[in-house]
């Protein structure tokens, strides 16, 4: 969890107030930051990582501009009390993979929830942005690389592109407008640094450019400096 994380982020640049309320309208429970008219508003959409929940990552957003829509969503697999699940990873010590049809229902779950959010927030696709940390992240790689014009970007945070993914990718000239930032820590002991240079590698075969961030000593977690990286790869996806 990125809990520590998130509370020295709310220390250090403590702007708007979160809605503490988790909101039920949507496929999927979420918490909400807007401001005022949130028309036309770039829309930011957290996914958190196995075992946490939509709390988690929400803290990130007070280093982005206060004048954008912030969601962070609940996964609908719970794992105990107070945290929850995107998949079930299959068993084994091989490469990180996760049960099919749990990926495939939190798959539809998320897309639906992305179309009615940009309906609900009265923005549009080319400014919404899904901000995955690992098992997120796995599902950001899941929703855009399958139907990227749900989003204009996502930002994958210590993630990974899975196998059953990888190897039914094919080249789409849909997916040329898709923004992408990695950022992966070198000293991650759940998803080792390769995922990200992997996920890096697939993505440039497709003929992507994906922003890639390396981050030295970091382990598996979110560091001020990839906050401050993915703030100004937000910034200029929008351009």
């Amino acid at each position: 969890m990125l809990k520590l994380f998130a509370l020295a982020l709310t220390l250090l640049v403590g702007t708007a107030h979160a809605d503490d309320t988790l909101h039920t309208d949507l496929p999927l429970s979420y918490l909400e930051q807007t401001q005022g008219n949130a028309r036309n508003q770039p829309l930011v959409i957290f996914l958190h990582g196995f075992g946490s929940n939509e709390q988690d990552l929400f803290g990130i957003k007070d280093a982005l501009p206060a004048t954008w829509t912030y969601l962070s969503v609940r996964a609908p697999m719970p794992v105990d009390a107070n945290g929850f699940r995107w998949f079930t990873k299959t068993p084994g010590d091989g490469e990180y993979d996760g049960v099919t049809a749990d990926l495939q229902s939190s798959a539809r779950l998320i897309k639906d929830f992305v179309g009615k959010a940009t309906a609900k927030y009265h923005t549009r696709s080319d400014r919404v942005f899904l901000v995955g940390f690992s098992q997120g992240a796995i599902m950001s790689y899941e929703v855009a690389l399958r139907d990227p014009q749900l989003v204009r970007g996502i930002a994958a945070l210590s993630g990974s592109v899975l196998p059953v993914l990888k190897a039914q990718l094919k080249r789409d000239e849909a997916l040329d407008k898709l923004a992408i930032f990695i950022g992966h820590g070198t000293l991650d002991q759940v998803l080792p640094y390769a995922s990200a240079t992997q996920a890096n590698e697939v993505l440039t075969g497709l003929g992507l450019k994906p922003e890639f961030h390396g981050y030295a000593g970091m382990n598996h977690t979110v560091s001020e400096a990839e906050v401050q990286d993915l703030k100004a790869w937000l910034e200029k996806s929008l351009k």
